[in-house]
């Protein structure tokens, strides 16, 4: 179960380092923003890559509980 464990945790860090991703292009889409329409277009373009890494980093962490559970 150790396996399931380390691979659960490799899952989720790639989660959260997708998470850091979107919160960087956020930052730059608010600096280079030409107004309000133009921000939320920008930023409606991350909402899915957002909710991925959540769903990835989710599943990284079922992952390490179930492992934990098993073994």
């Amino acid at each position: 179960m150790k396996l399931l464990i380390w691979a659960g945790a490799a899952v989720c860090l790639l989660g959260i380092l997708g998470l850091l991703g979107v919160g960087v292009k956020a930052a730059r889409a608010k600096g280079e923003a030409q107004g309000e329409e133009d921000l939320r277009n920008r930023l409606s373009k991350l909402l899915p890559w957002n909710l991925g890494a959540l769903a990835i980093s989710t599943i990284g962490l079922m992952m390490v509980m179930t492992g934990i559970a098993l073994g």
